[in-house]
């Protein structure tokens, strides 16, 4: 198994949204925001290479909304997915499956362009299964009022409608040394990936936690549905992390890529940062 990181530019969200019930004096200390208490987030990708077999963890925002839209997210960065990708040597037609961790926008708008004379869409990834959690599916496609602005439509319908969409109903191994589990804090059937890596395990954290900084037990974000069953998540889930020494792959920490876990007298912590080159 080969593990790319597929960059695909950083996003500016609310650092209120983004810290929860955490005062700003506090999380302004380790994760800055700006003038407009704007704070900045990685989008990044993970792509899985083993074999015939090329797996795309998520595929960042793309480029297909209006520029209002765009302007909103206060898009920046250099790095784009197809660019990415032609950085490690493959181009989307290589792709042979697409794990959607969930069907956010910033998660999956890359999944679907526009077709060639631009009057409809057509999946990004034209040989690629794309992987989905059928009850995350459901929730996409009747939203409630809370999350109804993340899901928009353009982004995954013409997925089904391309017969590219295989379910995941619980958790479940999708390929050998590539597994998800299902979690439901943030938002219905979210698909965290546990990848077999050189004798280690990585996580695709997504946003069960969407960065390092997210690790402490009341570090939770407020766009996540279920607070408190986040809460409960994220500590079996640490807890099971420390015992089993996984390495957590961040996508939105602008900061930090990865980093491995310890136990301190404060609870569960990072304990070293590094690049998924150096694991």
């Amino acid at each position: 198994m080969e593990l790319h990181v597929i960059n695909t530019g950083n996003l500016k969200l609310d650092g209120g949204a983004m810290f929860g019930v955490v005062p700003k004096v506090m999380w302004q200390k380790v994760y800055p925001a700006d003038e407009n208490n704007l704070c900045n987030w990685s989008m990044r990708c993970l792509l899985a290479v083993d074999g015939d077999r090329k797996i795309l963890i998520d595929c960042g925002i793309g480029d297909k909304q209006d520029q209002k839209f765009l302007n909103n997210m206060h898009l920046n960065g250099d790095d784009n997915l197809h660019a990415s990708l032609a950085n490690v040597g493959y181009i989307a037609d290589d792709i042979t499956d697409v794990v959607l961790t969930h069907l956010h926008f910033d998660h999956c708008g890359g999944a679907v362009k526009y077709n060639t004379d631009r009057t409809g869409y057509e999946p990004s990834f034209k040989n690629a299964t794309y992987w989905v959690g059928r009850a995350h599916w459901e929730l996409a496609n009747k939203p409630n009022a809370r999350e109804k602005a993340s899901f928009l439509k353009e982004n995954f319908v013409p997925l089904m409608e391309a017969g590219k969409i295989k379910f995941v109903d619980s958790d479940t191994t999708l390929f050998p040394g590539f597994s998800v589990k299902i979690f439901n804090g943030h938002t219905a059937g979210q698909m965290i990936p546990f990848i077999k890596y050189k004798d280690k395990t990585i996580v695709y954290m997504a946003d069960l936690m969407p960065a390092a900084v997210h690790i402490p037990l009341a570090y939770v974000i407020s766009y996540d549905t279920q607070p408190l069953v986040s809460l409960a998540e994220k500590e079996d889930f640490l807890n099971e992390a420390l015992a089993k020494d996984y390495i957590l792959f961040f996508e939105h920490d602008i900061y930090n890529e990865c980093c491995n876990l310890h136990a301190t007298e404060k609870g569960i912590r990072p304990k070293e940062f590094f690049s998924l080159e150096n694991v």
